[in-house]
């Protein structure tokens, strides 16, 4: 131990992505034992819940697809991340919540069962019982400089002093040609990035990871944190480059190897999405590597266990049984819900954190497929 005090400590890197179970297109659930195996789980049951722009519907816990094969203490690092602001309903459960952090997986199953009512989320009644889908978010990772250059002419802002008293402020292609927004954009610069589209991803994530080159020639890690936006409406470009006939394949790949071959199109590219995002910079030590950003319930979210949901039907800090059947892969495990988006909306819905870097950003950008979701809510 005294000899690796001596030592400087490693430079440090980025956690790789979680390995997701192994996609089939055809997957069985593992048989579940009985409701008589399940201590804790024979009362009767309660009533549905109507909640926002949901339903709730009580089940066993035995009718939850895997639900004895999940690693639990993977999901209660996040769910004690939810416990930091635990809201009123998590308030008194939390406190048993960090006590089972160390317990064995029976301990934390048999809690689970004893003190939570698993309720399987619905639209409400009359509206369209449509199958739920689940997409995939991430936290991009970028080279970038303090400093501009030839290699790195790309600008990210945080947000401008005048953003308030404009709204909707400049649009992006107003950003780059008005006298007036570029005056107001001075030295509101936080980095340089070296490829426009890279930035555009980090829009619309909406944060990210920076290896950042110091003017000095030091290297740091640091985060690129949601700060606002110039409150234009989102134009997809994926969606302009369709319409254009200039692309069949909408993916990021896609849309990079088309500006490779087209740079004298990119500006009108980015130009057809008016939307721009602000951010602020965040320190990243090494201890806080493992998490990625805050959600929208003010935690740090946990790849591969935290979830986006409409806040109108689960609320924030609840923790949810997700299963998803498809080509991409087959997800059967307890999520914690920490986030939403403008792009998540309705009963059975969920945008899930995959994490950061290139292999995140190739499962998220994949990841559209079908989603079932039960709350597990205080009994």
């Amino acid at each position: 131990m005294l000899a690796a005090c001596s030592s400087k400590p490693p430079r440090p890197e980025t956690p790789s992505l979680p390995s997701p179970p192994p996609a089939t297109t055809a997957p069985t659930w593992p048989p579940l034992p009985p409701v008589a195996d399940w201590p804790g789980d024979t009362a009767p049951l309660p009533a549905p819940i109507l909640r926002g722009r949901s339903q709730w519907i009580p089940v066993r816990w035995n009718e939850l697809p895997g639900v004895g094969q999940d690693a639990l203490h993977e999901a209660w690092n996040a769910w004690m991340r939810s416990c930091e602001r635990p809201g009123q309903t998590w308030g008194q459960l939390c406190a048993e919540v960090r006590r089972l952090s160390i317990a064995s997986l029976e301990e934390q199953r048999a809690w689970m069962i004893a003190r939570l009512q698993p309720y399987r989320i619905q639209p409400l009644p009359g509206q369209s019982a449509s199958e739920g889908l689940l997409t995939s978010y991430y936290e991009p990772m970028f080279e970038a400089q303090r400093q501009p250059s030839a290699a790195f002419p790309i600008p990210l802002y945080q947000p401008p002093a005048t953003l308030g008293q404009r709204k909707p402020w400049f649009t992006r292609q107003e950003m780059e040609t008005l006298p007036q927004a570029q005056a107001e954009l001075a030295g509101r610069e936080i980095a340089w990035l070296a490829d426009p589209v890279d930035a555009l991803v980090l829009q619309i994530q909406g944060s990210g990871r920076l290896r950042l080159t110091e003017a000095d020639g030091s290297q740091k890690l640091v985060r690129l944190a949601y700060a606002g936006t110039n409150d234009q409406p989102y134009k997809s470009v994926g969606r302009w480059l369709l319409d254009q006939g200039a692309i069949r394949d909408a993916t990021w790949p896609g849309i990079k190897a088309w500006t490779v071959q087209n740079p004298g199109r990119v500006r009108d590219m980015l130009w057809a999405n008016p939307r721009m995002v602000f951010f602020r910079e965040e320190p990243l030590p090494p201890f806080d590597a493992g998490f990625g950003p805050r959600g929208a319930q003010g935690v740090a979210l946990t790849p591969g266990r935290s979830i986006a949901v409409d806040p109108q039907s689960i609320p924030y800090g609840t923790p949810v049984w997700l299963a998803s059947q498809g080509p991409v892969t087959t997800l059967a495990r307890l999520v914690l819900a920490q986030d939403t988006g403008s792009a998540i909306v309705g009963a059975v819905r969920a945008d899930y954190f995959a994490g950061w870097g290139p292999e995140a950003g190739d499962f998220a950008g994949r990841l559209k497929q079908p989603l079932k979701m039960w709350a597990l809510w205080p009994r």
